[in-house]
């Protein structure tokens, strides 16, 4: 699970071979067995002590801001990498082996993104099926436009980003539109959202890029080198191209919490510009996040935990890089 620190005045100090949680209600023992990262907002602190044992268990420690956007991490310095993968991805960076490595990213986002529609449908009427069912048919065809796309990704990136722009178009039109008629929103919105259900997703996405960049670290890839998102100083490119497939999951938790009708206008408090997700609004998010993450599917003739599909998908990337 992810372990997130964030009432004000919290201390995350070491007792022997744990970690134990201290607030002015009470005090939690934690076993680093349960850990896989810390994620740690403004108002907290945690000892050295408890760094050090984190790092001798291979626990990420994530410092963030309100909006749940990264300021910095602390992880060991021997995470498995390698010269030769890094260099295989700067080749590929600008080529036609790039250019199908953000293809495979970017079908298997549509093809999440299309389940994950089908499955909501699945449980409303024939008038609203009908309705998902139009917006489905216009991502398929986008689809098969970014299956046909060929070239140095060069030439290709501006194309490839806008027919993942109207696949996100059509998806979030949907999402929308099966929202109670209060919390409807007209697009994505970001830093800070303009809407409740945006502000979910803006904090959650922050979660997920946690994971996919410690993923791909782990996995010896550079987080910097992009394919489809292009460099920039100190920009994580590549964990932007990675986390494409995986958005659904986010998608499917705040779903699921509007429609069990967990979320109020309470969980958020309103700032200049639109709205930010208070303390009690990150217990219910993260709770639920943590629950879905540590469930378990069927992967690869396996079953696994949901949050290790990450980490062996990004294997699979690097051993393709080193063979090919």
């Amino acid at each position: 699970m992810q372990l997130v620190i964030n009432t004000y005045g919290s201390y995350l100090h070491r007792d022997k071979g744990c970690f134990e949680l201290k607030t002015k209600e009470k005090k939690t023992k934690i076993s680093t067995k349960k850990v896989d990262s810390i994620l740690i907002t403004t108002g907290a602190s945690i000892s050295t002590d408890a760094i050090k044992l984190a790092l001798d268990n291979n626990i990420e420690i994530q410092f963030l801001d309100k909006y749940g956007n990264s300021l910095g991490k602390v992880w060991h310095p021997k995470l498995g990498s390698t010269t030769y993968i890094r260099r295989r991805q700067l080749e590929i960076a600008e080529s036609e082996e790039g250019t199908e490595l953000v293809k495979e990213f970017l079908l298997k986002k549509v093809d999440n993104s299309i389940a994950h529609l089908e499955e909501l449908g699945s449980r409303r009427s024939d008038d609203k099926q009908k309705y998902i069912k139009g917006y489905i048919k216009k991502m398929k065809l986008l689809r098969s436009k970014i299956a046909k796309v060929d070239g140095d990704i060069d030439i290709v990136r501006n194309r490839l980003m806008g027919y993942e722009g109207n696949v996100g178009k059509n998806y979030f039109g949907v999402l929308s539109y099966l929202l109670p008629d209060r919390y409807t929103f007209s697009g994505r919105s970001y830093r800070p959202a303009e809407d409740e259900f945006n502000c979910l997703l803006n904090y959650s996405y922050g979660v997920l890029y946690s994971k996919i960049e410690k993923a791909t670290i782990i996995a010896g890839l550079d987080p910097y080198v992009g394919i489809l998102h292009t460099d920039g100083y100190n920009k994580k490119s590549f964990v932007f191209d990675v986390i494409e497939p995986y958005r659904h999951h986010i998608d499917r938790v705040v779903m699921k919490l509007f429609g069990k009708k967990e979320v109020n206008k309470s969980h958020f408090d309103k700032i200049h510009g639109g709205l930010t997700l208070n303390d009690e609004g990150k217990k219910l998010l993260i709770g639920n996040l943590n629950q879905y993450f540590d469930g378990r599917i069927r992967y690869d003739g396996r079953e696994i935990r949901i949050d290790d599909t990450i980490q062996s998908d990004l294997h699979k990337v690097a051993n393709r890089l080193i063979e090919g």
